[in-house]
């Protein structure tokens, strides 16, 4: 074989090499589907009956008694709203119950908050709120002395609705 007809083959070869390789990419990048990102797995939702034992770090839940959770964020307005409802629960119920703020801030940031609205908890936790199936914020959680929530609250309290709350935590 001739050294042209040799430099042929190669090049015929190199080309249906380079074909096949771009092929395969434009194959991949248009026809295929994209995997779907993998998403971490999300905690179903807290509800009456669930057990936060565990899922909320430094709180002894035995050694409050009953507890109410103020799952809240420093980015939400209506958390916002509902800071005269949480300054009116501590003069109405305050001793009787033990307060625990979550957030997805720092602890910090959320002290900083907290005071600057006049809301003051005995507990200030950081926690992932997805992660302990919390869904919006503001939520309540009554949660007893084993670590179970008793009553949830979702939401803004409305005016109408701040009695039934109030007496809620009055009981027990």
């Amino acid at each position: 074989m001739s050294l042209p007809a040799r430099i042929e083959t190669v090049a015929n070869i190199a080309t249906i090499g380079v074909a096949v390789v771009v092929s395969v990419v434009l194959i991949k990048v248009y026809l295929l589907p994209a995997p779907s990102p993998r998403r971490p797995q999300v905690l179903a939702e807290t509800g009456v009956g669930t057990s936060l034992k565990g899922r909320v770090p430094g709180v002894d839940w035995s050694r409050n008694g009953r507890t109410l959770v103020l799952a809240v964020s420093t980015q939400c307005h209506f958390c916002k709203e509902s800071t005269p409802f949480y300054r009116k629960l501590q003069e109405q119920v305050g001793k009787s119950l033990k307060t625990v703020a979550i957030l997805p801030q720092s602890v910090a940031a959320a002290e900083q908050y907290l005071n600057g609205e006049g809301v003051h908890v005995d507990q200030v936790r950081q926690v992932t709120l997805g992660d302990i199936g919390i869904r919006a914020t503001p939520t309540m959680l009554l949660v007893n002395s084993a670590g179970v929530v008793t009553k949830i609250w979702v939401g803004r309290v409305k005016p109408e609705q701040e009695q039934d709350v109030l007496t809620a935590l009055r009981k027990g």
